[in-house]
């Protein structure tokens, strides 16, 4: 028996956010089990809690999808972050932590409320040129694009500029066209006064599973890599997502000291035992 948590990340309300599956205490699983059970529980992403390798983390963590493993993703760190520290464990140090993942150390700071992350490094970055591509993809023409930037921090996320923040809102993809794209994340300003200032949509091809992310932090990080030093966005602001989903998700992105941070509230939804 081991203990389990079902987080819901990037929102201060229950259901309105991301869900994240935590499961606690997780040595002795091995990759396998860990992939069966991300596979059952359906959800986006499934983490399990280890013991650190590094002596500078506080603890490791492994990410899962219904069908991969991933290095890094951004709901999945704060939402296990939370869990951890609602499981009753202390940092060494007591306004951070230090999370181990396969895309090595990422510190988490506490943000008022919130938990933040540091940005970890892209993978791959740099504009992509074939907007007729990303254009067929989402089913628009390719004067409605922006901008295109790979922003691959892990999950392989191309982003894409939009004029508005209804354009994003009124997309409908056509998935069957993503071809090469594994995820596509899609943004567009709000007009200015609102509370959020961008709008973002995740589009994701999950081997040949189709669906759209409720909230995601590893995308909205290197949104925020991109528009930020830019300067197509300030250098604090907030990005709403879920919108299309029934989802109230708010993601706080930040640069400082040339670092971006992101952050958001979860709540601690269900709390119990599962047999692995």
């Amino acid at each position: 028996m081991r203990t389990f948590s079902q987080v819901d990340v990037f929102t201060d309300e229950f259901t309105k956010g991301n869900a994240l599956a935590v499961v606690h205490d997780a040595e002795g699983l091995t990759t396998e089990q860990m992939a069966a059970f991300a596979n059952w529980t359906n959800l986006a992403e499934t983490t399990f809690l280890l013991p650190p390798e590094d002596p500078a983390a506080d603890y490791r963590l492994r990410i899962f999808t219904v069908s991969r493993e991933l290095p890094f993703a951004g709901h999945p760190t704060l939402g296990s972050a939370h869990a951890w520290l609602a499981a009753g464990h202390t940092p060494r140090d007591p306004d951070r932590l230090v999370q181990e993942c396969g895309a090595g150390l990422v510190e988490v700071r506490r943000d008022g409320s919130r938990l933040a992350f540091a940005a970890p490094p892209l993978l791959r970055g740099g504009p992509v040129e074939d907007h007729v591509a990303l254009a067929a993809a989402l089913a628009i023409t390719p004067e409605e694009i922006a901008g295109a930037q790979w922003a691959d921090n892990g999950p392989g996320w191309v982003a894409v500029l939009l004029h508005s923040a209804a354009a994003v809102l009124a997309l409908r993809p056509d998935y069957q066209r993503f071809g090469e794209f594994t995820g596509i994340g899609v943004v567009g300003p709000h007009p200015d006064g609102g509370e959020a200032a961008f709008e973002v949509r995740a589009f994701i091809n999950e081997g040949g599973r189709f669906e759209e992310d409720p909230v995601t932090g590893s995308l909205n990080a290197s949104i925020a890599q991109w528009l930020i030093p830019a300067g197509i966005a300030q250098q604090r602001y907030v990005a709403a997502q879920g919108t299309a989903l029934g989802r109230r998700g708010r993601v706080h992105l930040s640069q400082e000291r040339g670092e971006i941070w992101v952050g958001g509230n979860s709540v601690l939804g269900i709390t119990g035992q599962v047999v692995l």
